[in-house]
Formats: structure tokens, sequence, C-alpha cells
């Protein structure tokens, strides 16, 4: 807040030293008009080696093995690749060099990974490493936006819970936007945190401008903060009602400055300069927003993506087929919960227990604006993705985590400092008693030989005690002089000396919602353990042993000597943390690639940890995925065997999902899933548009890449300078294994799904008679939801027009034969 409207207290009537005073009397000290000169305090010594190790640990934690993990996604590896051989494809992100269709995103996250191929050469390390630098950044910065209104204990608590949370982890040494987005939103409240305490206009344009660069990194998804900021500024800011709109409207503008120029150039430039917008049906990044990855993943309607509204098999209520169940409790769900749930109970119970502790402050108090802050992005966004009935994936959950470690952070220190310093006043200097304030003041002057502790020179860093977090006071409360001889003010006083009643009773509450969070959060984590009973059964005991100690313990640690206390904390943290830990340490030990990643280990009725494909996972979900009761409908081939809803089954399959025929891993058995028709070979899978058979098989598939054969990489590579093209496929991860091994542009027909009209038919026969494609690989697709029947089309075409060959059981057409003059 505005360091003027620090300065003020409130007067207090009937005492003495309000009365007019005889003139012979000394004239009362004031608080000086602005703070006196002199150095800022600084934390304690330990605060920043604290950081430091902090932030050493984390980017051990998302660096250590990184390469294991290969391209990752490879759908994003491919567009990072062609922007690092095609400025053009760089700008608007195209899969390909050659600017065929870009990925169904905006391109932000893609410039960095781009730029480190560039100057590092292409490697899953030079991919991934900016992934992981982020996450260490997002550390840093959550913990500085933590601690200037809450001091270094509660950041560095915040900044450890982010870092420690097994979908953070495992987005930050991963390829999706996911990362990026995280960084900025975090930035993007920080941003706010400093544009609330002086009103400063520069600083909530800069949060606005943070926000609109979150849109060209994931689009949509960025914005769910931005009712919470703005409310949080309008309610916080120290400055006029219609100042903070003007500002407000600012910040608007950067918004839409930041996000908006991008846009702008995609929609001025005509569609044959440009790249086809993948993931819309009509070549439109108004309509990629609006509806494939905006509205429509809230409604279920997504025309060509392969959700859809309702759930699996069509009945209503559901989240589409990578979704889950929707409602109030998907984000403890078997899918989620071991992704991000594991401190979110305690999040939401210290959200409560702060407000509760703010109380009836001043309109522009930052304890409870902080509280606000963080604990509206995690209601507003954790209800968005709880309730949505499009296509939910649980990493989307990343964007919860900053907000869970900072309540936790907070509502911990607030509680621990509450349940001390009403009960037992630390001995303030003579004439200065705690008082709940919107911010702090600077010293008076006090008693002859009394020293007074500076305040901190910038607005709202709350100092810790010298001893660190015990018997300090709550975080927004500030030392102001007492008049007469017993307070401080009417409304918010202590009077030095003894403890009354009320703070008795305050302390004792917040101790024991500290103690039950600590329970509940003991009990959570053995919950979440008990569902991957077989991986370390110990620890699910310990943990609950442990929490449940501490809880009690912490009940009675008044009683206990003072140097228990730190062994009580450790223990304390050490029950909350373990089952987060040891997910994210699992996580960091396992491989991960395919579109859809998990974290953690096995969880019986869940997702993969993330293995070949990511879905549905190396040792997950065996005999096939299962949503409701069934299994997913017209795809042969799950893990071990599993059966196809009305189809047939693959035992030889590898859990590459969809089992294409005349794929690595084993073919169907003569089986038609629903809907679907039988392929060469055997096996079944529809092909986009409800029609039309793939010409043979690929290795690929819709949610993973294969790096293909040595003999299919030089057949592909041989004449690569005399085609635009080497190759052409259905869907973007087919293209992009074959992409990724050759280092040459493939053309993803269909963009992701293979139902975008990209191209068109015509489109197609004209680049096969002008030779610039030499191949058509079989194989890829899926049934979508809608969309284009363009690559069904194509792809019959091809099969009818051109001789097949196979190599190394993938079906490949020689498209040279085809070209014209």
């Amino acid at each position: 807040m505005d360091r003027t409207e620090s300065l003020l207290t409130a007067p207090t009537a009937g005492s003495p030293a309000t009365d007019p005073a005889p003139a012979p009397a000394p004239e009362p000290v004031r608080p000086p008009a602005r703070p006196p000169a002199g150095p800022p305090r600084r934390d304690p010594r330990w605060t920043r080696p604290a950081l430091l190790g902090l932030l050493l640990a984390t980017a051990l934690l998302y660096l250590w093995g990184l390469g294991a993990s290969g391209w990752g996604n490879a759908f994003y590896s491919a567009a990072v690749q062609a922007g690092s051989e095609s400025w053009k494809a760089f700008f608007y992100g195209s899969s390909d060099a050659a600017n065929s269709i870009t990925v169904d995103k905006t391109p932000a996250s893609l410039w960095l990974m781009a730029l480190s191929v560039r100057l590092f050469g292409l490697s899953g390390w030079s991919i991934l490493v900016p992934q992981a630098l982020l996450g260490v950044a997002s550390v840093g910065v959550l913990y500085a936006a933590v601690r200037r209104w809450y001091g270094p204990v509660a950041g560095l608590l915040a900044g450890a819970v982010l870092a420690v949370t097994p979908v953070a982890t495992l987005m930050f040494r991963f390829n999706n936007p996911d990362a990026l987005l995280v960084f900025l939103l975090v930035a993007a409240a920080y941003a706010t945190v400093r544009a609330v305490e002086t009103a400063s206009t520069r600083w909530i344009m800069l949060a606005g401008a943070l926000v609109g660069l979150g849109f060209l990194t994931k689009m949509l998804q960025a914005f769910l903060v931005i009712p919470v900021f703005a409310a949080v500024y309008l309610l916080a800011a120290p400055t006029g009602f219609w100042r903070r709109i003007r500002q407000l409207l600012l910040s608007g503008l950067a918004v839409v400055v930041a996000a908006g120029w991008w846009v702008a150039i995609v929609e001025l430039v005509p569609a044959s300069a440009r790249p086809y917008i993948g993931g819309s049906q009509h070549n439109s990044i108004l309509e990629l927003t609006l509806g494939y990855n905006g509205l429509g993943r809230i409604t279920g309607d997504e025309e060509g993506s392969v959700g859809g509204a309702g759930r699996m098999g069509g009945g209503g209520g559901g989240g589409g087929p990578f979704s889950g169940q929707s409602g109030l409790l998907r984000m403890f769900d078997t899918e989620v919960g071991g992704q991000i749930s594991w401190l979110l109970p305690a999040a939401l119970i210290l959200l409560v227990a702060g407000l509760w502790l703010a109380g009836r402050a001043a309109r522009t108090d930052r304890t409870r604006a902080g509280l606000l802050l963080w604990g509206g992005w995690l209601l507003v966004t954790g209800l968005i993705f709880s309730f949505m009935s499009g296509i939910f994936h649980a990493y989307y959950t990343v964007a919860l985590a900053p907000a869970v470690g900072a309540l936790v952070g907070i509502g911990a220190t607030l509680l621990w400092r509450a349940r001390t310093t009403p009960s037992v006043p630390a001995a303030p200097p003579s004439g200065y008693a705690p008082a709940a304030s919107a911010g702090p003041l600077p010293p008076a002057a006090a008693a002859p030989g009394t020293t007074v502790p500076p305040v901190a020179a910038v607005p709202g860093a709350v100092e810790p005690s010298p001893a660190g977090v015990p018997g300090h006071p709550v975080a927004g409360a500030s030392q102001v002089p007492a008049t007469g001889t017993g307070s401080a003010s009417s409304a918010s006083a202590v009077p030095v000396g003894g403890p009354l009643a009320p703070g008795r009773r305050r302390g004792f509450a917040a101790t024991v919602i500290l103690a039950g969070t600590l329970a509940v959060t003991a009990w959570w984590s053995w919950h979440l353990l008990g569902r991957s009973s077989e991986w370390y059964p110990w620890l699910r005991t310990a943990v609950l042993v442990v929490g449940l100690a501490a809880a009690v313990l912490l009940v009675v640690a008044d009683r206990l000597p003072r140097r228990v206390a730190p062994v009580l904390l450790a223990l304390g943290a050490a029950a909350a943390l373990a089952g987060p830990v040891a997910y994210s340490l699992q996580t960091a030990a396992t491989a991960h690639t395919g579109s859809i990643p998990s974290a953690g280990p096995f969880v019986q009725g869940g997702f993969g940890p993330g293995g070949r494909g990511g879905f549905p996972g190396i040792g997950r979900m065996p005999g096939g995925m299962e949503f409701n009761g069934g299994q997913f409908p017209g795809f042969p081939g799950g893990r071990n065997g599993g059966t196809a809803q009305n189809g047939g089954t693959a035992p030889n399959g590898n859990g590459q999902f969809p089992a294409f025929p005349g794929g690595p891993g084993g073919t169907g058995q003569d089986g038609a899933g629903q809907d679907g028709v039988t392929g060469p070979g055997g096996g079944s899978r529809q092909f986009p548009g409800g029609d039309g058979r793939a010409p043979g098989g690929g290795m690929g598939g819709l949610l993973d890449a294969r790096e293909p054969s040595a003999e299919l990489k030089a057949l592909l590579e041989a004449d690569a300078d005399d085609y635009t093209w080497v190759a052409a496929t259905v869907g973007s991860n087919n293209a992009s294994g074959y992409q990724l091994a050759t280092r040459e542009p493939v053309m993803p027909v269909g963009g992701f799904n293979g139902s975008d009209p990209s191209p068109t038919v015509a489109q197609f026969q004209r680049y096969v008679t002008e030779g610039r494609i030499h191949y058509f690989v079989g194989g890829g697709g899926f049934r979508a939801n809608g969309g284009s029947n363009a690559s069904a089309e194509i792809s019959g075409w091809v099969a009818a027009n051109f001789t097949a060959q196979t190599v190394d059981g993938v079906t490949v057409y020689d498209l040279s034969s085809g070209k014209q003059g």
C-alpha cells in the first residue's frame, strides 16, 4: 500500500494523550511524515542460503536425468525443430519447416525452445532444459511474491511446495506449454503484489502484459486469473476508486496489446501466405481461440477434437474420453489426485483460517489481499477445471500449484505467529504493541534507553523476529506508538503487559487449526499413497503416524521445552511433504513421452506415469483404458491384450493407443471396433470422418510418435533436397516421428487429430503433380468429434492410385510417379 496511508492510525478516544496539552507540557511525539532515512532491515542471515539451497535443489530435481525423456512430446518437439530451421515456422508455430500447418496452440512456448535449439543444436536436452529453468524461476518468483508481505519463512514454504508438487515436477521436465504459462502467471501475480503496495500504474500494466503473453502461450487458460487479479487490485490498492478503475482499464489494454499483436498479424496475413491454423476447421486463429481451445473446452463442443460433449459413450456429464468424470471432486479423484491434491485440503483450510485472522481489517489490508489473490486463483481455476466438459488432462493442474504453495506458506506462517503472539507478548519495546493495519509504519520515538526495531524500507515487507518465525507479529501487523499507558488504538490495540483472554482463545484456536490441518494432510497423503498400495507401503504408514503425532504434540507445544519446537516443525513438514516428494522423485526418475504424461507411480484406475506414448501408460490399467465401466470404444489392442468394446483383442499389443494395423507391436485379431472398419492385417480403427480406410499400417498414432527403422529412415532421406516434404502422413504425432528422425519436413495431413481440412484433396493432388511430396506413409489419425473428411479422402485417393510397399511393417507409397511436367 501507499506509504502515506501507512501513517494513518486510529484515534484513541478518551485517552489523556488526546486532550489539549498545557503550554508547559512537551509536544506529544508523532510519527514522521515519511520513514526516516537509514539502512533497510534485512532478512535473517539464514534466509539467503536457504533460498539458494531451495533453488539448487529444485534445479537438481528438474534437470537430473532429463535426457531420458528424449523428445518428450514429439508433437511440440517437431514444431521446435521446424522453428529452428525456418523463421516463418518459428513465428507461426508450424509443425514442419515447409509451413503446411501450425500446432493447435499459440507459439510462445515454442519460441524459447526453438531459440535454445538454434544455439545448442537439436537434442532432447536443448528442448527440455528451458522448461526446467522456467520451473526454477517460477519457484524463485513465487518466493519473492509471498515474502514481500509475509516474510521469508512463508516464501520458502511456498516455493518448496511448488517445487515438489508432482505435476510441477512432471511439467517442468516436459515440453508442453504449461511450464511457460505457470512462470508468466506467477510473474503476473508478483507484479500485482507490487502494484497493490503503492497503487502503481506501471506494475499493474506489467501484470496485464504478462497475462497477455500467457495467452500467446496457452490461449484462454491464461485469462482465468484476470478476474481475481483485477478484483484484488480494485479492493486493496491505496488510491481513489476511479483511479483504480482507470488503472485497471490500462492493464486491460496491456493484456490486449501483449496478446493481440500476434493474433492480428495472423488474421491480416492472407491464408495463402501463411500455414493453416491447426485445430480450426476454417483456418482461423479466432475460431481456434474461442472454439477448440476456448469455450469448447468448457462446454465440450469441440468440433474436430477427440473429445466431445458428455462422457465416453455419449452420455452426459462427463469430460470427454481423456478427461475423466467432471464434478466438484475431480481434483481429488484417482486420475488427478496424485498430481496436485496432496496439499490442496490444507490450502483450502488455511485460506479460510487466514481470512479469519485478517478479520474486519482495513480495505487496504495486505494480509487479506494476499489471501484473496492466491485463494481466488486457486478457486476460480480449480472450479473451472473441475466442471469443464471438454478435453481435460490431469497435467493441466500444474496451474494450481503456485496458488497451493502460496496458501500453504502464508497460512501456516500466519497461524504459527497467531498462536504465539497474542497470548505471550514477546517483550515489545516500551510504548509499542502489535496492531492490525494496512501496512507497516515507520518507527516513532520511544522512551529513553529503548531500542526500536526499524521497519523495512520496502513497503509491505514483514520482517521476522531475530529467532525466525516464533514470536513475530501476524503478517500485515505494524508497530504503532501506544498513547497513554495502556493502548495503541481503540480499534485493535493489545495492551503492553499481560495477555488478554481473547488473545489466549485466538492463539489456542490458531493452534488447533494448525494441528488439524496437519492431521488432515497426513490422512490425505495416507489415502493417496494407498492408491499405489504396492509402491513403498511403509511410507504410507510412516506419513500417517508421524503426521498425527506431530499434530498432537503441536496442541501441547506451549507446555514443552522451547528446544522441542524446531523438532516439531521438522516432523510436521516431513509428514506433509513426504508424499509429494516421493512422487516427485519417482516422476523425475521416469522417462515421459507422448501427449498425456502423468506423474507418480502406478495408480489403479488412473493414467500411467507417462511411459511409451503416455496413454494409457506403461504399467497402468492392464487390459485397456476404462471409463465408466467400459473400454475405450472401437480400438482393440490395449496393454496386455485388452478387449475393446464391441471389438476384437490384441494379445500382442504394446500399450500403443490406438493399435493401428501394421504398426510395430502386433496387429489386432480380425476384430472390428465400434463404428470402425477392419483394416488390412486385422484389427480396426475408425478413420477421421467416419469412413474411408487407412492405406496400410503406420508406425505412430494419435498420442505418440515412434522412431522409424534405419531402413525406413534411409528411404525417406533419399533425394530429400528435391522435395518440399519428404513424406506426408495422417496426424501430427505420426508425422513428428519421421520428421525428428530425418530432420526433414513431413506433412501432417489433417493436423493433430487428422480432422483438419489441411490440405484439401485438391491441394494434396496439386502438390503431388508438382512433385513436392515424395512418399505417403500409411497409418495415423483417429475417430474425431466431427471435423473434416479430407484426410480419409486423401488416404483413399493414394491407395487407389499408387502402389504400396512395406518397409519394416510400415506401408509406404512412392508419390513421385504422380509428378507431371
